[in-house]
């Protein structure tokens, strides 16, 4: 079988043609005329996988660096993993004396402490440790980081 002989230059130059000929006005047009949200996210979740010393490392510097926000109010860790102890946090280089380590009591669960935590508003990040998170548990912690003026940070580890 053969094929027609084309330099890769006629090749090339056809398909940017094709890409040329596609009208680009209305894409930027909706681009620039749609508004921006003035809401802030409120919620954002970190899937981290491997081994538990590894995922500790990458968690580090954003625990890090929430811990040294010029927010007045706490960082608060709800139901972290074992592995995360004063130790670890001071190795790490974490500002501990902004940080609230809490742990749900009783029949309280983390999503609930998670939940109050972010509702009364004395932390500008609650981090949460909640696997699986379910669409209507998400949404809970949305509603109660929106009330409280706070940011939800959910760690699923794999």
């Amino acid at each position: 079988m053969q094929f027609p002989q084309t330099s890769p230059q006629q090749a090339q130059l056809s398909l940017f043609e094709a890409f040329m000929a596609q009208p680009l006005a209305p894409i930027l047009k909706d681009v620039v005329e749609s508004p921006w949200s003035a809401e802030p996210d409120v919620f954002s979740e970190l899937s981290l996988r491997g081994a538990a010393g590894n995922c500790l490392s990458l968690l580090a510097p954003i625990l890090r660096e929430l811990s040294q926000d010029q927010d007045a109010r706490w960082l608060t860790l709800i139901a972290p993993p074992a592995s995360l102890t004063q130790a670890w946090l001071r190795d790490a280089g974490l500002n501990r004396e902004r940080i609230l380590l809490l742990q749900p009591r009783g029949s309280q669960s983390a999503q609930q402490l998670t939940c109050e935590a972010l509702r009364l508003g004395r932390s500008h990040t609650v981090v949460s440790w909640i696997n699986p998170l379910s669409p209507q548990s998400r949404q809970q912690l949305i509603s109660a980081a929106r009330t409280g003026d706070a940011q939800s940070l959910n760690i699923r580890l794999g």
